[in-house]
């Protein structure tokens, strides 16, 4: 696993299609130190990134969001009309997906800094192969899950069919 840099997590979200950049965020409001979600784009400032893994799961809020909802992020602000309870679970399935595909340890992303404590508990959970959040992505048409895959002959879950939400 390669440690999780900053440039290379950017580069990974512009590669699949999301507006990804930096920016000095030393005088803004953050929800994360370091990122800002603005109108869709995910900003960041290296030298306030307190966890570089941060920036997969925010990028993961707008990755998942039916496309016209995504402009729609900026900050910490619930989108009217989105379940942004769902929306978490998407995201915390989708930075995992993410991390690997990247090869990325996945607890740069679940670190002991976020998740309210939680995320000793998220990393067993999908080391143990259990993926909540899942099912989310599935319904998407971002990945598929056991008879679905084999049906559409692509490898389940944690591989991706999309990376952005098509519909």
């Amino acid at each position: 696993m390669t440690q999780a840099k900053p440039a290379d997590i950017a580069d990974f979200l512009r590669s699949i299609g999301l507006d990804v950049r930096t920016a000095d965020l030393s005088h803004e409001e953050c929800f994360l130190p370091g990122i800002r979600l603005h109108r869709g784009a995910v900003l960041y400032d290296e030298a306030a990134l307190a966890w570089p893994g941060d920036l997969l799961h925010e990028a993961g809020h707008v990755a998942v969001a039916p496309p016209e909802t995504r402009s729609l992020f900026t900050g910490a602000a619930d989108v009217p009309g989105l379940d942004m309870r769902r929306l978490e679970h998407a995201a915390v399935a989708w930075s995992y997906a993410a991390a690997l595909v990247m090869g990325i340890d996945p607890a740069a992303v679940f670190h002991e800094g976020g998740y309210r404590g939680r995320s000793d508990g998220i990393l067993t959970t999908f080391a143990a192969g259990v993926y909540p959040g899942a099912n989310l992505l599935e319904e998407a048409g971002m990945t598929a899950t056991g008879p679905r895959a084999a049906a559409l002959g692509v490898a389940p879950y944690p591989h991706m069919i999309e990376w952005l939400r098509p519909k």
